[in-house]
């Protein structure tokens, strides 16, 4: 113990930020007038300390074996400041457990079991998550069109971009896979005058968004229905398609299959949108130090990242060209960090939600996990791309009058005036 005490008041001193830490035995190290202090319950978090391993003590503040005081960008700079080394690099390992991680990707999302792992985060608590999102409800990145924006006019701003990027038109048939709490779908149709079909797999979002359809006298152009990618009716192609914050839960198994799916379900020329989280590294599918096992544990079970290249390369397999590529990683870092300073400012609100002992528990997980991940986003160990796509040009002009079907315009002003 005196050893472990010795390499924790050295890691102290050489942190960015002042910490002071009172051990289990009643013992405080580090400094006196800190920034943060911690008090440790339980003393295997000195060993997680100690080895930097900051995704287990994220389980461990969770499960109660510490405490802390003081603000979660000054933490974060904590976590950092003990990681032994990049936790992309940490992550990446050998063809073996890749291997491993593709076979258990492939039983792990069943129709049932996204089903199950939906549920398990979109239908904590709307109430909570209405404390700490804009008023839209946008769970997604944000874009900061204007340096000055708030949150809410950041996720406008992203809404708008999307729509952009797709070139809605007055009349057109759009699909939203994972709808959400209906922001796209609803800024869509009152913005673009399309006609729009949503599915979600969490029954929370499903009747939360049916309600505003029925408010805003939607019932004629918006339909959100609970159901499954793979069960989409295939009959009617759509004239656009967006994918939002979507294809993380998909699996990286399944991500040809998906976007072959999404492929049929586009008419010839169309356009497909796909925004979603990706890994910083070129092969791993998560993030190392116990960052990654923390996620799956607590947050998002059954979600998978992979790089930009692996989703390009997906979407080419099932038979999709990319059009336009956009990497917002500090939007989404300067998103995250605005979600987690809300919660902060709003934890007794919080707290009063989520007030049985699991809630609690789910609470500090997400205080861990929007203040991480906008330090994974600012330090680019993850990142949010969006990839514009069209089916590939294929058959002959008897069948496709290319490029009278092609929706995409040549220039990308139309996006940006």
């Amino acid at each position: 113990m005196a050893a472990l005490t010795s390499i924790i008041e050295k890691k102290l001193a050489a942190l960015p930020v002042s910490v002071s830490m009172q051990l289990p035995d009643g013992k405080k190290v580090g400094a006196k007038d800190a920034a943060i202090n911690i008090q440790v319950n339980d003393s295997s978090v000195l060993a997680h300390f100690a080895a930097g391993e900051v995704g287990v003590l994220g389980e461990d503040y969770v499960e109660g074996k510490f405490e802390f005081d003081g603000s979660m960008r000054d933490m974060m700079a904590l976590a950092a400041g003990i990681l032994p080394g990049s936790p992309v690099e940490a992550a990446e390992k050998g063809w073996l457990t890749n291997l491993v991680r593709r076979l258990v990707s492939v039983w792990r999302h069943s129709t049932e079991r996204d089903a199950r792992q939906i549920e398990f985060h979109y239908d904590l608590s709307d109430d909570f998550y209405a404390l700490w999102l804009d008023p839209r409800r946008v769970y997604s990145c944000g874009y900061y069109r204007e340096p000055d924006f708030t949150l809410a006019q950041a996720q406008e701003a992203k809404l708008d971009h999307i729509c952009r990027k797709l070139a809605l038109q007055p009349g057109e048939r759009f699909l939203d896979v994972g709808g959400g709490w209906g922001g796209l779908m609803l800024w869509a149709a009152e913005n673009y005058d399309v006609d729009v079909t949503g599915i979600t797999l969490s029954r929370n979002q499903h009747a939360y968004v049916n309600q505003l359809i029925e408010s805003k006298g939607l019932q004629g152009r918006v339909r959100f229905e609970l159901l499954d990618y793979r069960k989409i009716d295939e009959s009617k192609p759509f004239d656009k398609i967006s994918s939002v914050g979507m294809f993380e839960h998909v699996g990286r198994a399944q991500l040809t299959p998906y976007f072959a799916k999404l492929k049929r379900l586009l008419r010839p020329g169309g356009l497909l949108m796909n925004h979603g989280i990706t890994a910083g590294g070129l092969s791993n599918t998560g993030l190392g130090a116990g960052m990654g096992d923390f996620i799956e544990k607590y947050i998002f079970p059954g979600g998978e990242l992979v790089h930009v290249h692996y989703a390009l390369q997906s979407m080419a397999e099932a038979g999709l060209e990319d059009l336009d590529v956009e990497n917002l990683r500090p939007h989404y870092a300067r998103t995250l960090w605005a979600w987690s300073d809300t919660l902060e400012e709003r934890l007794d609100e919080a707290k009063a939600i989520l007030n049985t002992p699991q809630g609690q528990r789910s609470l500090r997980a997400y205080r861990m996990y929007l203040a991480g991940c906008a330090m994974g986003f600012e330090y680019g160990w993850i990142s949010l791309h969006q990839i514009l796509a069209q089916p590939q040009p294929g058959g002959t002009s008897t069948e496709l009058d290319y490029p009278a079907a092609q929706a995409y315009p040549w220039r990308r002003n139309y996006i940006y005036k």
